[in-house]
């Protein structure tokens, strides 16, 4: 086999990205300006070298790359925590992207002495913020903050790339003379609307495919999710509709339901969004050339500026004053305002269709990116404190199980026999409609004990062990058609026998919701 320098190179520049996350959490530095430096620093004017100026591939893997980061931001957020803020973090994800383009598209033609239409151009390029910064940023120890200001700019962040890739888009066709105003409405309600439908009833048809299919092999499960992503991007955008929505959609509509192998495909996503992440941010550094610099350093940083204390700003207030938000929350909002890897990508789609000024365009648009994580995104928990709106993390509690289903309070454990009569005999036990809290951790079948899974099928007079509060005792009975026995955890140990037991991961599907 001939030698491939390329792949010890990219193993190289993926393990030094992972060693980076360390003093990026630890230290407060967003990762993504640490990726981008290693980019940097192995392109053709750092010390690495490499050369690569291929804009298309660069395009095409950071549309896939955005793909499964958003899939993966949806797949861990939970409804009840956005629920309440569904209004105003849409509407600053679609109004507030528009605000923004327009206000700093403005001004950034001036500045750089280009076209409105290339100002505005820029300005929907930089639009959106960077959902990969933010998820990792507010998700991260440091930083404790009302859940609900939270919960928003987690959902303004996972939801407002599809309105600032269509932005583009329409930009790009307004230069060329291929589009109009009314058009462009019309086709963003098209586009949004498809997206939002085909992305929840495909996340359903999957959820009901993944409990049903019944791989003869657990590892084949991530590849199910994984082709998922792809088909929903491609097949989406090939409706018509927005694939970035619908993949964010579809992923928050399978991450609240209840699905076979949750926990370990939620953990799969989110190392392969990390991996995205990492290759994407690498490449895009590669990408740039520092040389360039210079020459728009100054016009980069007073677009910067503007878009940090002028846009933003007035984007943020512009939407979320009607919902009587507090003023300093608004202005938490305004300043969590980071870009990142999106308007990277963006700025691409101009130079690969031959725009005039498109070299300048991303040259501005990567000084900006960097500007922005560099300083909004070290502050983001100073300027929460500085606000009173976030606090030390809550100290770590010290949990006893002492008086844990061994006491007359509390979950219980409760053993039930099926008897060839029961309901939930030949059933799944996602399909027995649990209730919130009850949790089968046991599985007794002929002469082996093994851990169950949500689509594990019960059979005649196995023996299931439940944990569950006494309240649930009636509705148990009922569904097992079978008086529970009282059992203490020395009973469990006792009885027990090694076993061949199933992938424990599966225990996550077993508990009610």
């Amino acid at each position: 086999m001939d030698p491939q320098p390329w792949v010890l190179v990219a193993g190289v520049l993926l393990l030094v990205g992972v060693l980076a996350s360390k003093p990026s959490s630890r230290y407060g530095v967003p990762g993504l300006l640490l990726f981008l430096g290693l980019g940097m620093l192995a392109g053709s004017d750092g010390i690495g070298g490499i050369e690569f100026d291929d804009v298309e591939l660069a395009r095409s893997f950071g549309i896939v790359a955005l793909a499964f980061i958003l899939f993966s931001g949806g797949l861990s957020t939970k409804y009840v925590d956005i629920r309440r803020v569904l209004a105003p973090g849409l509407t600053l994800a679609t109004v507030g992207v528009a605000v923004t383009a327009l206000a700093l598209g403005g001004l950034s033609s001036w500045l750089l002495d280009i076209s409105l239409q290339e100002g505005f151009l820029l300005g929907a390029v930089v639009a959106s913020t960077d959902a990969a910064a933010v998820f990792a940023i507010l998700r991260s120890r440091g930083i404790a903050m009302e859940q609900r200001l939270g919960s928003m700019l987690e959902l303004e962040s996972g939801s407002n790339d599809p309105a600032a890739v269509f932005l583009t888009l329409a930009m790009i066709d307004v230069i060329e003379g291929d589009a109009g105003a009314g058009g462009i409405v019309a086709s963003f309600f098209l586009q949004m609307s498809i997206g939002l439908v085909a992305g929840y009833v495909l996340a359903r048809i999957a959820s009901w495919t993944i409990n049903r299919v019944a791989l003869d092999f657990d590892g084949l499960y991530p590849v199910l999710t994984f082709a998922f992503v792809l088909i929903v991007l491609e097949g989406v955008t090939q409706l018509g509709g927005s694939g970035f929505l619908a993949l964010y959609v579809a992923g928050v509509t399978l991450g609240n339901r209840s699905f076979v192998h949750k926990r370990s495909l939620t953990r799969f996503h989110d190392a392969v969004a990390w991996l995205m992440q990492i290759g994407m941010f690498v490449m895009l550094g590669l990408l740039v050339f520092p040389s360039d610099f210079p020459d728009v350093v100054w016009p980069a940083l007073a677009v910067t500026a503007l878009l940090m204390f002028v846009a933003r700003p007035l984007a943020a207030f512009a939407t979320l004053l009607p919902y009587r938000l507090p003023a300093r929350q608004i202005a938490f909002v305004s300043w969590v305002g980071l870009r990142g890897a999106t308007p990277i990508i963006l700025a691409t789609f101009p130079v690969a269709a031959g725009l005039e000024n498109s070299s300048v365009l991303f040259n501005v648009v990567f000084f900006v990116v960097l500007t922005s994580v560099l300083i909004q995104g070290t502050t983001i928990s100073t300027t929460a404190k500085w606000l009173k709106l976030g606090g030390d993390p809550p100290p770590p509690r010290e949990i006893s199980f002492d008086s844990v289903i061994t006491g007359d309070d509390g979950p219980q454990l409760h053993e039930v026999t099926v008897p060839p009569a029961s309901p939930a005999a030949g059933r799944a036990l996602l399909e027995l409609g649990l209730p919130a809290g009850v949790l089968v951790v046991l599985v007794r079948r002929d002469d082996r004990s093994f851990m169950p899974q949500g689509g594990t099928v019960l059979e005649v007079d196995d023996d299931v062990l439940i944990v569950a509060e006494e309240e649930h005792r009636r509705r148990l009975a009922e569904l097992f058609d079978a008086p529970l026995v009282d059992l203490e955890v020395h009973d469990v140990v006792e009885t027990v026998e090694p076993g061949e037991p199933d992938e424990p991961e599966g225990r996550a599907g077993t508990q009610g919701s």
